[in-house]
């Protein structure tokens, strides 16, 4: 396992797609930070991290080789890692919020942003983007955060989680190569936040309804059931859950 360990950086997202182009680097190399300034989550959201206190890093996935069309499995299998990964800390009532946030005590504990490198409308590699709070114990201004350490009461080691992390992407990779799309999409949606329970969403026009979570298409698009038993499908541009 190559780490590459940085004090500040504007983003390791950044910083491991700049080296992939500049030399050759191996399969599940990995870029940490203390602290980042430009660190993003989905559609460009801001992540914001308490310096030293939270594992920020990067890791290079080679030699994936998917259709496009199949690429949400990528965000699906590096979720149920993360899952897998707090299991191993006695947080096994973690959940994910579509279409990757990390939950724990309905809060959010782990934001990931993935970015794939395509060729030829494949899926080559890919850079795995993770914020995980470990150590920070107060969210100024983010209610809805939460750590590790506020959860189980003690400090946890970053590297341990680490290398437990790469441990569980690979143990899914693997899978990826050997078994089946849909008993990863099965897995995923048995950990959806909130699955088959009525919940509140909110559409891109900003009308307001209720509905219950079903599923997944492979495409990643949440399937609602809505007030009529009409199940609709809608991408992460079209709706947003309000709890």
């Amino acid at each position: 396992m190559n780490i590459i360990k940085l004090d500040a950086i504007d983003s390791t997202n950044n910083y491991l797609k700049k080296i992939i182009l500049n030399e050759g680097i191996t399969d599940y190399t990995i870029v940490t930070a203390k602290f980042q300034t430009e660190g993003k989550g989905q559609l460009g959201t801001k992540w914001e991290s308490e310096h030293s206190k939270n594992l920020i890093c990067s890791v290079y996935k080679k030699n994936i080789n998917i259709k496009v069309q199949d690429q949400f499995v990528i965000s699906a299998l590096v979720s149920l890692a993360l899952i897998k990964t707090l299991g191993k800390v006695n947080l096994s009532n973690s959940y994910i919020k579509w279409p990757n946030d990390i939950m724990s005590d309905n809060k959010k504990i782990c934001g990931i942003l993935i970015e794939n490198i395509v060729k030829e409308n494949y899926i080559k590699d890919a850079v795995i983007g993770i914020g995980l709070n470990v150590n920070q114990t107060i969210f100024n201004n983010l209610p809805n955060a939460t750590s590790i350490k506020n959860l189980i009461g003690t400090s946890c080691s970053k590297d341990e989680i680490l290398k437990d992390l790469v441990e569980n992407l690979e143990y899914y990779f693997n899978k990826l190569d050997k078994s089946s799309i849909n008993s990863i999409f099965k897995k995923y949606e048995d950990a959806l936040f909130r699955i088959n329970k009525p919940s509140t969403f909110k559409n891109s026009n900003g009308e307001v309804f209720s509905g219950y979570i079903k599923g997944v298409s492979r495409s990643g698009k949440l399937n609602v059931m809505l007030e009529d038993n009409l199940v609709e499908s809608y991408d992460l541009k079209e709706i947003s859950m309000l709890n």
